[in-house]
């Protein structure tokens, strides 16, 4: 499977015709920029990103299945911005490439068919409030636009199999201290991108999320590469947290997908989920690093999720997550990144391994505002075999991304 390193895949083969999507990695630099229209009192922003790549996977001895090796369109995205007066924004974002495939009802939780739908107003003067379909306030990662990576994908902790990247709901925010400083706290339906289905689970409880960030010395831009080659060193912090109690009345069952690939996005019981994390940047160097602990408690005491231990050995509840580390370097002269990422990552603490792995990825801007040619390499070091085989051993991914904005 491309993208999360496992056999059983959420994602869709996305693109089928290989001469098409070569044809797009050469044609997709002609298209044109941002489109700005208004009133006067509304204004209204189009813009949108396309990208798309070669992948190839070198498989273990005796596998034999060479389906991942191919061209696939990874974005078709769409966006709409806008904003009236000073008293409302909003913005609809949504990717063509993943549209049939999520109401077919697979859904990519690093980019679903429909990524935001949202309005947002202000609160004051202090507090400002989002109402919709949205990224949640959780991560730093989820935060990050995949365009400002040299990657073509996340890294596994946080791709959002474990917890979710999106849901409806409510999010109240405020920044202070010049924006240095940013509060979060949001409510949501606790299903992430399968909410956009329609019903709540039976027990129609809700999950909570917050967050709290801060930079130092000045407002810290949520990107991966220091490509403006920051003349002082700058620092930004987070902490994050998030809460659901999802155990089914009698009879009752969570709704179809909610439980992601690897059955823990959702669970019939609790689950909570901490998180911390640090990003630095200076004269073109930059470096991220996130972690994410997560404990779910089954109701049910025969739950799969306790791998078959006694009551002794599980006490009542499981452990999961994993952490990411990443180093970055731009080139202001070649307009490159270089970056280099090592990963782990636990599904369950009583089964047996943990997959870990390093890899690196290098970016090249073109002559074309939005156009980057991105290439990345993953190594697996080792594989949590009891839940999650893997069928290869290295993986390459090369294309081509182009943003009109």
């Amino acid at each position: 499977m491309i993208g999360n390193g496992s056999t059983h895949s959420n994602f869709p083969v996305r693109y089928r015709n290989n001469s098409l999507s070569f044809l797009l990695i050469v044609c997709s630099a002609t298209v044109h920029g941002q489109v700005t229209v208004g009133n006067g009192d509304h204004v209204l922003e189009i813009s949108g990103a396309i990208s798309t790549y070669y992948n190839q996977r070198f498989l273990k001895p005796g596998e034999l299945d060479h389906k991942k090796d191919r061209f696939a369109l990874r974005d078709a995205q769409v966006v709409l911005e806008g904003r009236y007066r000073q008293a409302f924004g909003y913005q609809l974002q949504f990717d063509l490439a993943d549209l049939t495939s999520a109401a077919a009802g697979v859904i990519d939780p690093e980019n679903p068919g429909l990524m935001d739908a949202y309005v947002s107003c202000a609160l004051g003067s202090v507090f400002d409030v989002k109402v919709g379909y949205q990224k949640l306030p959780y991560g730093r990662s989820s935060q990050v636009p995949f365009f400002s990576t040299p990657y073509w994908q996340r890294a596994e902790v946080v791709r959002g199999d474990l917890f979710s990247r999106r849901d409806v709901g409510v999010t109240l925010s405020s920044s202070f201290w010049k924006q240095r400083a940013a509060t979060y706290l949001g409510v949501y339906t606790g299903l992430g991108e399968t909410s956009l289905r329609g019903d709540n689970d039976a027990s129609g409880r809700p999950e909570v999320v917050g967050r709290v960030e801060v930079a130092w010395p000045s407002r810290y831009r949520k990107v991966d590469v220091d490509d403006r080659i920051s003349p002082q060193p700058m620092v930004a912090v987070g902490a994050n947290a998030r809460y659901m109690d999802k155990g089914q009345p009698a009879g009752a069952f969570l709704p179809a997908f909610s439980a992601g690939e690897y059955g823990l996005k959702v669970i019939d019981g609790s689950r909570t989920a901490i998180g911390a994390d640090v990003s630095a940047q200076y004269k073109g160097f930059s470096a991220q690093f996130e972690t994410h602990a997560l404990r779910y408690e089954p109701r049910n005491s025969m739950s799969a999720l306790f791998q078959g231990t006694g009551a002794a050995q599980h006490e009542g509840y499981v452990m999961a997550g994993g952490y990411y580390g990443q180093v970055n370097w731009y080139h202001r002269g070649s307009r490159s990144t270089v970056s280099v990422r090592y990963e782990e990552m636990d599904l369950n603490d009583l089964a047996p391994g943990r997959l870990k792995r390093i890899g690196g990825a290098i970016g090249v801007q073109l002559n074309a505002p939005g156009a980057m040619v991105k290439a990345q390499f993953w190594h697996v070091l080792e594989e949590e075999a009891a839940i999650d085989p893997l069928r290869w051993t290295e993986q390459v991914r090369v294309g081509l991304q182009y943003q009109f904005k």
